[in-house]
Formats: C-alpha cells, sequence, structure tokens
C-alpha cells in the first residue's frame, strides 16, 4: 500500500556502498579500503543530485557481516534500502531480521571466484525463500558467464539483478552463444539490469550507448533498467566521482521521461520505496 507519509521518490540510486576502513574484512579479499565511505557522505551526493532514495550494497571485503550496513538503514529507514551478503544456509530468522530494517535482497559477487552450484538444493532452496519474500538476487559476473548463473536462480521465482551492464568487458557481440543467449533472457519479467559502472568494464559513453541500444531491444524496453552511481566507486576512485556517474547517466540517457522511468519509476517498483515496509 502507497503510504503518503513516505518521501516523495525524486530519484534511486541503486547502487552504493558504506564502509570504514577499521572494520573487520575476510581473508583473501580484493581490495582494502584506505578510507571511510560514511552514510551522511553517501546521504549528501543524493541530496546534491535531487535523488530521494537509495540502495546500499554490502561491499565484498565485509563478507556476509552485514551489521554496519545494518546501522545505517536504522537510522534512515525512509531513504534506504539494502542488498545483503548472506551463506546460503542463513536461517529465516536472520532474514526476517535482516527484512525489519530494509533489506529487499542478497548480492553474489561472483568477480574472480570459482562459480558454485546454483541450480543445486542448498542454493535454490535459498532462492525459493527469497522469492517468497519478494527479494532479489544481485549478480556481479562477466557478462561471458551470466548465461550460466541467471536461468537457473529465475526458475526458482525471484527476481535477479544483473550489475553493471553486465560487464561485457570488449560488447555485447550476439554471435557468441553466451551473449546471445543472455540478450534472450532480458526478455524475462523478472530480469533486471544497471546501467551503472562502465568503467568497471571499459565502457566510455559511446560503447555504452551502443550497449544500452542492445539492451533495451532485448528486453522490449526500459521497464526494468536501473541505475547506480556505484559510490565511492572502489579502485576508480581517482578515475571518477559521484558527479561524474549521474552526469553520464544523464548523457546516457537525454529524454527526461527515460530517464524518470530509470532512475523513478523502475526502482520504486522493484525496491518497494513507494510501500511502507
Amino acid at each position: 500500500m502507497t503510504n503518503p507519509y513516505l518521501p516523495a521518490i525524486t530519484g534511486v540510486d541503486t547502487h552504493a556502498h558504506i564502509f570504514r576502513q577499521d572494520l573487520p574484512m575476510v581473508a583473501n579479499r580484493r581490495y582494502s579500503p584506505d578510507y571511510d565511505a560514511l552514510i551522511e557522505q553517501y546521504l549528501a551526493h543524493l541530496d546534491q543530485h535531487g535523488l530521494s532514495h537509495g540502495v546500499l550494497i554490502q561491499p565484498s571485503f565485509l563478507g556476509t557481516d552485514n551489521s554496519f550496513m545494518v546501522q545505517a538503514l536504522r537510522r534512515f529507514p525512509e531513504r534506504l534500502r539494502a542488498v545483503a551478503v548472506v551463506d546460503a544456509t542463513v536461517s529465516d530468522q536472520q532474514l526476517d531480521a535482516l527484512a525489519d530494517v530494509g533489506v529487499v535482497g542478497i548480492r553474489l559477487n561472483l568477480i574472480g571466484k570459482h562459480l558454485a552450484d546454483y541450480a543445486g538444493s542448498e542454493w535454490t532452496a535459498l532462492f525459493k525463500r527469497l522469492a517468497a519474500r519478494g527479494w532479489q538476487v544481485e549478480i556481479q559476473r562477466g557478462f561471458d558467464d551470466l548465461a550460466l548463473i541467471v536461468p537457473a536462480i529465475l526458475a526458482c521465482g525471484v527476481d535477479v539483478v544483473v550489475d553493471h551492464f553486465g560487464l561485457p568487458g570488449e560488447g555485447i557481440d550476439p554471435r557468441k552463444d553466451s551473449h546471445r543467449t543472455f540478450l534472450h533472457l532480458l526478455s524475462e519479467p523478472k530480469l533486471w539490469l544497471k546501467l551503472s559502472a562502465g568503467y568497471r568494464s571499459q565502457t566510455d559513453l559511446a560503447k555504452a550507448q551502443v550497449l544500452l541500444a542492445q539492451i533495451r531491444q532485448a528486453a522490449g524496453g526500459l521497464e526494468r533498467l536501473l541505475w547506480g552511481s556505484d559510490w565511492p566507486n572502489t579502485q576508480f576512485e581517482r578515475q571518477t566521482s559521484y558527479a561524474d556517474q549521474y552526469a553520464f547517466f544523464e548523457a546516457l540517457l537525454p529524454d527526461a521521461g527515460e530517464r524518470a522511468q530509470v532512475l523513478r519509476l523502475n526502482p520504486a517498483k522493484l525496491f518497494g520505496f513507494d510501500r511502507s515496509r
């Protein structure tokens, strides 16, 4: 039910991270920050760009300890939602506790990792539990492998969100079986994709425009596309900024109506910002 007392949705940044450099971090991590990225800084960026809401994504280097993110959700429940990192064996009670503070999904950051059997009983049981809650599964993996992962998760009835243009590297080539298969999957009503962090696949504006045209055609429109700043742009902090990423999005979608679709209407539907928790 829509709540008239919730803040008006002027725009949603669906991908950002917060952390402190002194927090416990997982072993064998690919990255260790040497600075803090605090919720107050993030909300200031939203305010400066006229955005009402944001989605926090648990950083991979913090593992399944979502407590720092949860603290932020408790402080700013009207403006924030979040995507957590959990083990496949997470209990319903743990999921309930996360849901109570505004977590709406889990993330599989699969960069540099061996792919688990996401069609196996342990993971599919979790995905079905998430589907029953109306949650999502967010995936970060290179474009070549998405067709190996996404179908089994979609089959569990859960929404799937693909990060960062799908990390296409050299672009999307429909002549490749794996690329063609994923493009076909984009017509699925529960598959979403973030127009975010093009720099992570060496995607400049010209390349992003080509990607968007391919993705848009395959998806049948813009209705399941999202935008995220990827703040604080870990590992690329010296190459880009929040303002740069927002300007990139504006240039990618110069039509105000299309930007509103991606920035407001789509995330309101997926993340439930137009409803009370």
